[in-house]
């Protein structure tokens, strides 16, 4: 099968997501100029560059009453700031309650019942019991062609890395099973580790 994306695929749903996978998720938290905290998760998401850290994520549609875009776009533009919360399997179920097209005024944390802590470096929430969170300052904020598509680059100020987590200082990921987004409605989980050397390493 050849299809062009601008004539349509003919399926019963689009499979461009299913192609591009497993994508890591960015559980993004923000914090509006108001002080009300917003958590969202975003699969188009990852890590861009060493030296500095940067990562981006990327938000592809708008809400009512927020123009545009997004809250955690939105609260971005407001604040200049946001945390990624790396999605363990066990979060699930209460990251995907916050994938929801609820009003701004709502606080994901409290309506998921997520644990919160103050972020180190920014203005903002970050999940208490994440594996890691990377605290970000945004760098720029790019429009995508296509309406409401917005890509968000920020550089990590301040890293926080989950005790257990840590094995002969190493980041373990085996040791929380990190939550990947594959197509439609279906996820996988991090649970196998392999390692491969570069030539002339």
């Amino acid at each position: 099968m050849f299809y062009r994306p601008a004539e349509g695929h003919g399926l019963p749903h689009n499979p461009f997501n299913a192609v591009v996978t497993p994508r890591p998720i960015g559980w993004i938290s923000t914090r509006g100029s108001n002080g009300a905290d917003n958590l969202a998760p975003y699969s188009f998401f990852n890590a861009v560059a060493y030296v500095p850290p940067q990562v981006m994520f990327s938000s592809t549609s708008a809400k009512d009453d927020r123009g545009d875009t997004k809250d955690s776009v939105a609260n971005i533009r407001e604040t200049g700031v946001f945390c990624v919360n790396i999605v363990e399997y066990a979060a699930r179920d209460v990251m995907n309650q916050t994938s929801g097209p609820w009003p701004k005024e709502t606080d994901e944390f409290t309506d998921a019942g997520i644990a919160r802590a103050a972020c180190s470096e920014i203005d903002c929430a970050r999940v208490a019991d994440a594996p890691a969170n990377l605290e970000c300052r945004v760098t720029q904020i790019v429009k995508l062609e296509g309406a409401a598509n917005f890509a968000v680059f920020g550089e990590v100020v301040g890293v926080h890395l989950r005790d257990d987590c840590l094995v002969d200082g190493l980041f373990d990921v085996t040791r929380f099973n990190p939550l990947t987004r594959l197509g439609y409605r279906d996820y996988s989980v991090v649970r196998e580790v392999f390692s491969l050397t570069r030539p002339g390493e």
